[in-house]
């Protein structure tokens, strides 16, 4: 469940030309519709950094990451990394499916 007032942050990386680099609001980040889509997409949950969070792969590698931050049992930010030379500096543990 999002917060009413949820902020979605997009690093270079993930940003098309043009495009804000920051959402604000729960109406705004569902309108969004942030998806990676096509042939080839894994998502996977991870801990990133050691916090709970989702890694999006193509082939064998990373393409993006998307971290959490709760508060009240409500989604109040989400981060999506996507820059390559910021993601090899993260810790990545992708989790074994349930």
């Amino acid at each position: 469940m999002l917060d009413p007032d949820v902020v979605l942050r997009l690093d270079r990386g993930a940003v098309p030309a043009g495009a804000s680099r920051a959402v604000r609001g729960a109406s705004a980040v569902v309108q969004l519709g942030f998806a990676f889509s096509g042939d080839g997409w894994v998502a996977q949950p991870a801990l990133v950094n050691g916090a709970a969070g989702v890694v999006v792969t193509r082939g064998e590698r990373p393409f993006a990451v998307v971290g959490f931050a709760f508060s009240r049992g409500k989604i109040v930010a989400i981060d999506i990394l996507a820059d390559p030379a910021r993601l090899r500096q993260l810790d990545l543990a992708i989790l074994a499916p349930c």
